[in-house]
Formats: C-alpha cells, sequence, structure tokens
C-alpha cells in the first residue's frame, strides 16, 4: 500500500508541476503563430519566400501524442529512481511573466528579420571578441544572437516554445545514459564537461543527481556563462567558463563523460569535426560521450516535413548539413563507438564510449 501511494503521490506531483509548464509554453506558441500571421496581413512582400516543404508534418494530433510519450518516458525514469522528480527552477511568477515579456517585445524584431533575411545584424551591435565568424549571426533571427544578457534572459523562454514544453524533458533523457556508466561509483572522483552549456539548465538536471559530480561547463557566449551562473550558482563542484569547444582547455583524458546539448546542428560541418576530435581527446578511456540534438532525416519520417521548415522559420545556417551527418562515422574516425540512439521527441541521445584500454 505504501509503494502505491508514493506512486500516486510521484505521478501527481509530476502532473502538477508539467501540465501547467505545458500549457504555458504551448499558449506562448499559438500566440506567436497568431501575431505574426497578422503580421504577415498587413505587410508589403517580403524579401524572401514563405517557407515551404514537400515533405510530410505531422498533425498536431501527432505531435500531442508524441509529447505524451516523453512524458511518460520521463515518468518512467524517475520511478525507476533514475533521477529525482524534476526541479525545473522556472522562477516565481514575477520572473516568468518578465521572461515572457522578453520574449514577445522581440517577436517584431524577429518577424521583420524573417520576413527581410537579416541575420547578421550582430555583426555591428557585439563586438567581435576572438569569437569565430559562424557563431556571430542572429540564430533564431533573435536579437543579439546568443551574444548579449537580454538574449540570455529569454533563451530558456523561446527554446521551450519552439519544443512546447518539452525542453528540459528531452535533456533528462541524456541523464539514464550517464546513470549506466556512474552507478556505483564515487562521485567526488568524478569529471565531466558539459560543452555549449548555455544558461545551465542541463548541469542543473546533472546536479540535481550527482551533487558533487565535479562539472565544468563552457560556452562562447560571456553573457550566457552570466546567465548560467545566476541560475546554478547554488550548487558545490560547478565551474563555468568561457571557451571554445574547438579549443577545450582541458588536459587528454581527463574526462570520465562529456555531454552536449543542442550544440551541433548550430555548428559548420568542419567545426563540428573538429568539436567532435575535442570530445574524444578529452575523454578518459572508458569514458562516455553524449550528445543531445534534434532528430535528423529518417528517424521519424512524418516528421521530415518538419526539419526542412525548422532552419527556414528560425535562421540555423547549418541545420541542413546537420540532420545529414553521419555521426556514427565521425565517431569511428575519432576511435569512439557508437552504442545507441535515443528518441526524445523531436530529439534524440546519441551516445558513445572511448574504448577502455587493457
Amino acid at each position: 500500500m505504501t509503494s502505491l501511494l508514493n506512486r500516486l503521490t510521484i505521478r501527481a506531483t509530476y502532473g502538477a508541476s508539467q501540465l501547467p509548464r505545458l500549457a504555458w509554453y504551448i499558449g506562448h506558441g499559438l500566440a506567436m503563430r497568431r501575431l505574426a500571421q497578422a503580421a504577415r496581413k498587413y505587410q508589403e512582400a517580403s524579401a524572401r519566400p514563405r517557407p515551404h516543404t514537400s515533405k510530410p508534418v505531422p498533425h498536431r494530433n501527432r505531435l500531442y501524442a508524441d509529447i505524451l510519450t516523453l512524458l511518460q518516458r520521463d515518468l518512467a525514469n524517475i520511478e525507476a529512481g533514475i533521477y529525482p522528480l524534476p526541479s525545473d527552477h522556472d522562477g516565481s511568477l514575477l520572473t516568468l511573466l518578465n521572461r515572457s515579456r522578453l520574449f514577445f517585445w522581440d517577436l517584431p524584431e524577429i518577424h521583420r528579420r524573417r520576413e527581410g533575411g537579416l541575420h547578421s545584424e550582430v555583426l555591428s551591435e557585439v563586438p567581435r571578441s576572438k569569437r569565430p565568424r559562424y557563431y556571430l549571426q542572429n540564430f533564431h533571427f533573435q536579437s543579439g544572437g546568443w551574444l548579449t544578457d537580454d538574449s540570455a534572459q529569454r533563451y530558456d523562454t523561446q527554446v521551450e516554445v519552439i519544443f512546447s514544453g518539452t525542453a528540459n524533458a528531452m535533456r533528462r533523457q541524456a541523464l539514464p545514459e550517464l546513470h549506466e556508466v556512474f552507478a556505483g561509483r564515487d562521485q567526488r572522483r568524478l569529471r565531466l564537461l558539459d560543452a555549449g552549456c548555455g544558461t545551465g539548465r542541463f548541469i542543473a538536471s546533472l546536479k540535481q543527481i550527482w551533487p558533487r559530480l565535479a562539472v565544468l561547463g563552457v560556452d562562447l557566449s560571456e553573457a550566457y556563462i552570466r546567465e548560467a551562473k545566476r541560475h546554478i550558482g547554488r550548487w558545490s563542484w560547478v565551474t563555468l567558463a568561457v571557451a571554445n569547444a574547438e579549443s577545450i582547455p582541458l588536459p587528454d583524458g581527463s574526462q570520465d563523460a562529456v555531454t552536449s546539448t543542442f550544440l551541433f546542428h548550430e555548428l559548420p560541418p568542419a567545426v563540428r569535426r573538429t568539436v567532435f576530435a575535442e570530445f574524444a581527446r578529452v575523454l578518459k578511456p572508458g569514458g562516455r560521450l553524449i550528445i543531445l540534438d534534434s532528430i535528423q532525416d529518417g528517424d521519424q519520417p512524418d516528421y521530415d516535413g518538419m526539419l526542412e521548415l525548422f532552419p527556414q522559420n528560425f535562421h540555423e545556417p547549418y541545420f541542413a548539413s546537420y540532420k545529414r551527418e553521419d555521426f556514427e562515422k565521425i565517431a569511428r574516425v575519432n576511435g569512439l563507438r557508437h552504442i545507441r540512439n535515443v528518441p526524445a521527441f523531436v530529439s534524440k541521445v546519441m551516445v558513445f564510449d572511448k574504448p577502455a584500454t587493457d
């Protein structure tokens, strides 16, 4: 009876936390699309063609069914003890409303850039410093690209809106793959690199399970590192630094695990290979690499049209090459072994191991 009550309590608590999140962000998405449609009715012809695809696009009911499947898997992982009930730390109602305000205030500028085919305004707005040219763009057509404090504060809202409130749940699907190799080991002796850590959402999930795991989070954006420090500053054993994943400031074979979420689809093909090689370099023999990113062509054929539309609606110049990329081949070239792919709604978890030395 106690076990049944515990399960019912977990399920009720999970539903009470996750369902309102879905409703909040799905509502934002509906409002965003209606505002864009209304704007198009009253503007002159844009400088670019309307987004189009001849491939299948999933019906809304299919999307909701797949979201439910994701949440069921998330709940099953919690009930199996792989990770605790999630603490999404979305903030107070006032914080949510402020982030919502930032999100909606930027929509007219996003619409202007999308309709005008503009995506490099950040070049004249933000100091170039030592950042690579491919990074200096208005990704998602948003103001500031990935380089300003306002961008960092609106990022989580924007991504959750794109994914209908499932971004954190998708990120958590990488945790069982870490649990598989970390279980039974002294977390104080383990080292993990999270590359392209952004605002630190995935690191927050890690620390809820392994509070004394030594984590290094790196990102190219000073603004996003500042936001990550505000978000996960309460955790110890975390170091956050501005660094380029093309040249990771770590010794060879120093990390028990490397993780990367939603990074590879934003890298040019050549850079993608350089970054993957760096991940392989810093991994210890027997270490694990986990990449969580978008599904690719053919993973779910009913979604292929959505994958074609995504970079047209949100400036993602390297997405077309990403969705055709052969990560298993890249892994073999770098001495890693592909273990499995795990579906997670419109994302997937790709798992690779570095063979242990005898």
